[in-house]
């Protein structure tokens, strides 16, 4: 098992080149499912998230191949009707995402109860939810889910979610694409990856409006098409480097990435004491004063994302001051703070809200990885501890992060893979 040594010490500095973004390859790789024509997608991460998700795609029969560098055509002409069993599922969670193509083009699915990190219960309810409201049957058994439409098939709806869950907006605009008539979805999730979806959708033949606003018009169709389709880059990659970038006092342009994807994370930073600007080739980000402490609560798009809540830990670990971090998404998403205490972090738990004081140095020690963000946490924490760092379980990391140790190497990092 492979675990990365770090020394501390150095700045961040130079250019990166930010991959195709992971929570947006997940759903459009389950989209295929929706056509009997391919499905070309470039701007592919490799991450092995990606390759699990792929693996249960040929499961259903899908081909996917990848023609070149970064490009991926899938083609499910000759899909059928599977189930997707625990042992593909229970790997990553965004599994799940396959129900609702299965369900659209097949009139039936069983897909087992999916697994990934374990930061919270995150309920599947609202995607069940939203295929019973465009006349799914839906139900539960030995721990599979399984959904079938009546004889014509999933019909337009009104899909009402109680909170914008990207997963289930992602859910409702599969669905809906293929349902007979016009599906309004409400209080649907905004982030990049839903519009970046909805693009997608389009791209095969989808009739949809309002992608990105808390109102989603779908009109369905009898067929998708073929279609090709460019990723957007990966904002929490790009949020991640700008933050070790921030960390280490570095200066850093941030290829591919966007500002505005940023949603508020670009004020938050700084807040800290950071600087950032768009460039013609991505963003700068650069912090030479020192840093200063700021509050935060995890929030849905465009608010502080969930998954950037582990790394700003890390950053308000070494600032001046006392940050109040509030988790209000997962509830269980703090596991990286007794790794960052190893460190000589200094903090304290309440429920769902942490207390952070800013100590004047960290130092090397041995952690744990514990899941995918929690894990890039004590990469950035270790990049500015005295002495060296060795992260065990570095698997979490490559899940979701293309060439982590290498692109930090090219910007000044002191990293070494080691393997067994």
């Amino acid at each position: 098992m492979d675990r990365l040594v770090i020394r501390g010490g150095r700045r961040i500095e130079g250019s990166v080149q930010i991959s195709g973004a992971k929570n947006a390859v997940l759903p459009q790789i389950a989209a295929a499912l929706l056509s009997s024509e391919p499905l070309e997608l470039s701007n592919v991460p490799e991450v092995t998230d990606v390759d699990t998700m792929l693996d249960m795609m040929r499961e259903f029969g899908v081909i996917a191949t990848r023609q070149s560098e970064r490009k991926l055509i899938l083609n499910a002409g000759g899909a059928h009707n599977a189930e997707a069993p625990y042992d593909m599922v229970r790997r990553m969670r965004a599994s799940i995402l396959v129900l609702a193509p299965l369900v659209a083009r097949f009139g039936s699915a069983r897909v087992s109860l999916p697994g990934g990190c374990a930061i919270g219960a995150r309920p599947i309810d609202l995607h069940l939810k939203a295929l019973e409201a465009l006349g799914a049957e839906v139900g539960m058994e030995s721990g599979y889910i399984h959904a079938r439409t009546k004889a014509d098939g999933l019909r337009g709806g009104r899909i009402v979610l109680s909170s914008p869950s990207v997963g289930a907006t992602e859910t409702a605009l599969m669905a809906a694409c293929l349902a007979r008539g016009e599906t309004e979805i409400l209080n649907g999730a905004r982030d990049p990856e839903v519009c970046d979806l909805a693009l997608c959708l389009a791209a095969m033949g989808a009739r949809i409006e309002g992608a990105g606003t808390h109102r989603i018009l779908v009109q369905g169709v009898d067929a998708l098409h073929h279609a090709r389709h460019d990723l957007i880059s990966d904002r929490i990659e790009a949020g991640t480097y700008a933050i070790a970038a921030a960390i280490t006092g570095g200066r850093l342009e941030i290829l591919g990435a966007h500002l505005e994807h940023l949603g508020s994370v670009g004020a938050v930073l700084e807040n800290a004491g950071a600087q950032l600007w768009p460039t013609d080739r991505g963003l700068m980000v650069i912090r030479s004063g020192p840093l200063r402490a700021v509050d935060i609560g995890t929030e849905p798009y465009p608010g502080f994302p969930t998954d950037l809540q582990a790394q700003f830990m890390a950053l308000m670990t070494v600032a001046s001051g006392a940050s109040v971090i509030r988790e209000t998404v997962f509830e269980s998403r703090f596991m990286h703070v007794p790794e960052l205490a190893r460190l000589g972090a200094n903090i304290s738990l309440q429920g769902s809200t942490a207390l952070v004081r800013g100590v004047e140095r960290l130092h090397g020690a041995e952690l744990m990885a514990t899941d995918l963000r929690a894990s890039v946490s004590l990469v950035l924490a270790a990049l500015v501890a005295e002495g060296e760092t060795t992260i065990h379980r570095i698997y979490h990391l490559d899940r979701g992060y293309e060439s982590l140790d290498h692109k930090l190497v090219q910007c000044g990092g002191d990293i070494r893979r080691v393997s067994g």
